[in-house]
């Protein structure tokens, strides 16, 4: 007799509940009676904490990074040219619940909370090695990744402002850096 559920099935229960909720409302008992399981079948599958926030987040950037696919290639010149092309995808309002947890998940790390304050680094720096991977106008590879930290620092400043004061504040200001 297999399993009734996944692994797959509880992390997709579990993007829902903390996109619904928050990540910091995201516990094993929470999902558990959101998804009418034992807490022990999510235990099984997320031993800690850390798995099932890491898992989601990674879940989280993994569908940014395939709804950039269409417009962020190799070949970009600059962070400037990362930027232009990501900044449309990014700043959709499909996204901006993502960005709201990111934003949770970045200032419960700031705060030293675990276990924040271990997963979303990697996950910054997942990003930053990411864009360095797409970008080939810089000259070497130390070239590439201040390229690449300088495009995830515009980006998340423009999501930030965009959290914090509204779609016309970010656009304008993405229009003032030419990113728009």
């Amino acid at each position: 007799m297999g399993h009734k559920h996944t692994r797959e099935d509880l992390l997709a229960g579990a993007l829902a509940a903390t996109r619904d909720e928050g990540l910091s409302r995201l516990t094993f008992g929470r999902l558990a009676k959101r998804l009418g399981v034992s807490d022990r079948v999510i235990v099984y599958y997320f031993p800690t904490k850390d798995d099932l926030i890491g898992s989601v987040l990674v879940a989280i950037a993994g569908e940014l990074q395939g709804a950039l696919a269409d417009v962020v290639s190799d070949g970009l010149t600059g962070h400037g040219d990362l930027v232009k092309r990501a900044w449309p995808v990014l700043s959709s309002p499909e996204h901006d619940r993502v960005f709201a947890l990111f934003f949770e998940a970045t200032g419960l790390a700031a705060a030293g909370l675990a276990p924040y304050d271990g997963v979303v680094p990697e996950l910054v720096e997942a990003w930053i090695q990411w864009a360095a991977s797409m970008l080939d106008g810089a000259a070497g590879e130390e070239a590439r990744r201040a390229e690449a930290e300088a495009s995830i620092a515009l980006v998340d400043g423009l999501l930030l402002l965009r959290q914090l004061r509204g779609v016309e504040v970010a656009d304008r200001a993405a229009a003032a850096l030419g990113v728009s």
